[in-house]
């Protein structure tokens, strides 16, 4: 079948798309998009996370048909041009970033919570990171990575 969605506020057509192929595998091996990872395929670990339609979603459990018409927005889409997200620099910055195989869908589920919520509170940060795992950290790196995120969120907005 032929694929027809927006990758970052870019309109695709994917040809020969099996229906039941995940959009994880359209995105990095037919887009080349190797940003979000392909870890566990069944939704565990959360290294797949995409935006569909502005929602966060493990895209190893989403079939690509399903994406018809929507739009998707990667890690990749999250930077502009050279320019990191504020979130992407805070990762680099508090030192968060180990084998980053998780980095990406951490980024993607971090930038959703930092976006949706002002200055969330620790308990928050470790519900919204919840279903991504990271085998090389004890996760405090990552707590303070969306902690600075959040406060330079919170900076640029100025005061209320």
């Amino acid at each position: 079948m032929r694929l027809n969605l927006t990758v970052n506020d870019e309109p695709r057509t994917v040809d020969e798309v099996w229906e039941g192929q995940s959009l994880l595998f359209v995105l990095r091996d037919q887009l080349g998009l190797p940003g979000s990872k392909n870890a566990c395929e069944q939704g565990e670990c959360g290294s797949c996370t995409v935006y569909l339609d502005g929602t966060p979603v493990c895209s190893c459990l989403v079939a690509a048909g399903q994406a018809e018409g929507r739009n998707v927005r990667t890690v990749e889409g999250l930077a502009s041009g050279e320019q990191l997200d504020a979130v992407q620099q805070a990762f680099v910055d508090a030192g968060a970033v180990q084998c980053g195989f998780c980095t990406p869908g951490l980024i993607v589920a971090a930038h959703d919570l930092v976006h949706r919520v002002d200055a969330p509170s620790d308990p928050e940060i470790r519900e919204a990171l919840a279903g991504n795992l990271c085998r090389c950290t004890g996760y405090e790196k990552i707590l303070d990575a969306v902690r600075l995120a959040s406060a330079r969120a919170g900076e640029a907005a100025g005061p209320a």
